[in-house]
C-alpha cells in the first residue's frame, strides 16, 4: 500500500513504463488517476483496468508538446484532487536521426517534460504546505542519458538534458518541500524497446520497472538507475576519456 501518494499524474501513460505505472498505483492504494496520451484505444483500455483496482481514472488526450494545453490539464487535475505525485513519463525515439525527427526528439523528450514540470512547480508553490502527504515530481529519463550514445544521438541528448535539470531542480525546490527523482531506466518493454534493433542486455518488463520506480519514488530517492550493471557501466563510459570510449563504442554492435 502506498504511503505518500494518492492523486497522482502521469504523462505518456498509454503504454511502455507510464502504463505500467498507472496499473502499479492502481494496484497499491491510489484515489486519483489523471492520465495523459495520444492515443485514444491505449488510453482506454489502461483507464478500463486501473478503474478494476478502485482507482478512480482521469484519462486525457493530449500531446505534451503543446505548452497552454498541458498547464491548463495539470491546474484542472489539481482542482479535482490535490496532486502528490506527477510523473514527466511521455518520450518518444529518434529512429533515423533526421532533421524532423531530431526535432520531434527534442520537443517532446525535453520541452514535453518542461511543459509537464514547470505548471506542476506552480500549482505545489500555491497549495498551503500544512495540507499536503506529499508534494513530488519524477521525471523519467534513461539510461541513454549518462553519455552521448553514437547509436542515438538525439535521445540520449535528451535524456541527458532532463536528466542533469531534475537532478538540479532537487536541490532548488527542496526549499519549497517539492521532492524531485529523476528515473533513468535500462531497457524496459515499450514501444520503444519495440522498435529497437540492436542488443538489449538486462532487459525489464514494464511491471517490474514500474515497481523498482514507484518503490524508489515512494522512498525519496533522487536517482533512481536501474539494473545497476547496466549503470555502472554507463557511468563507467561516461568518465572514460573520450577516445577510449570512442573506441569502445566503434566496436560496439549497431542499429539496423
Amino acid at each position: 500500500m502506498l504511503t505518500n501518494a494518492e492523486n497522482i499524474l502521469i504523462t505518456g501513460a498509454s503504454s511502455g513504463i507510464g502504463r505500467a505505472l498507472a496499473i502499479y498505483y492502481a494496484q497499491n492504494g491510489a484515489k486519483n488517476l489523471f492520465i495523459c496520451g495520444r492515443n485514444f484505444e491505449r488510453l482506454s483500455a489502461v483507464q478500463n483496468e486501473c478503474t478494476t483496482y478502485g482507482a478512480s481514472v482521469y484519462p486525457c488526450i493530449l500531446d505534451v508538446t503543446d505548452r497552454q494545453a498541458v498547464k491548463e490539464w495539470i491546474f484542472n487535475c489539481e482542482q479535482v484532487a490535490p496532486l502528490n505525485l506527477v510523473i514527466a513519463n511521455a518520450g518518444v525515439a529518434t529512429l533515423q536521426e533526421t532533421p524532423e525527427h531530431i526535432y520531434n526528439t527534442f520537443e517532446t523528450n525535453i520541452f514535453g517534460v518542461v511543459n509537464t514540470v514547470l505548471p506542476s512547480i506552480e500549482v505545489y508553490r500555491q497549495r498551503d504546505n500544512k495540507a499536503d502527504k506529499r508534494k513530488a515530481i519524477a521525471i523519467i529519463s534513461s539510461i541513454a542519458g549518462y553519455h552521448g550514445m553514437p547509436s542515438c544521438p538525439s535521445y540520449s541528448a535528451s535524456k541527458a538534458c532532463v536528466k542533469a535539470w531534475g537532478e538540479g531542480l532537487r536541490g532548488d525546490l527542496k526549499g519549497d518541500k517539492i521532492k524531485v527523482s529523476v528515473v533513468c531506466p535500462g531497457f524496459v518493454r515499450s514501444g520503444i524497446t519495440d522498435k529497437n534493433t540492436c542488443p538489449m542486455p538486462f532487459f525489464l518488463e514494464s511491471d517490474k520497472a514500474a515497481a523498482i520506480i514507484a518503490q524508489r519514488i515512494d522512498k525519496n530517492v533522487g536517482l533512481i538507475a536501474f539494473p545497476w550493471p547496466t549503470r555502472f557501466f554507463a557511468w563507467f563510459g561516461s568518465i572514460l576519456p573520450n577516445r577510449i570510449s570512442q573506441f569502445v563504442y566503434d566496436r560496439l554492435p549497431h542499429k539496423v
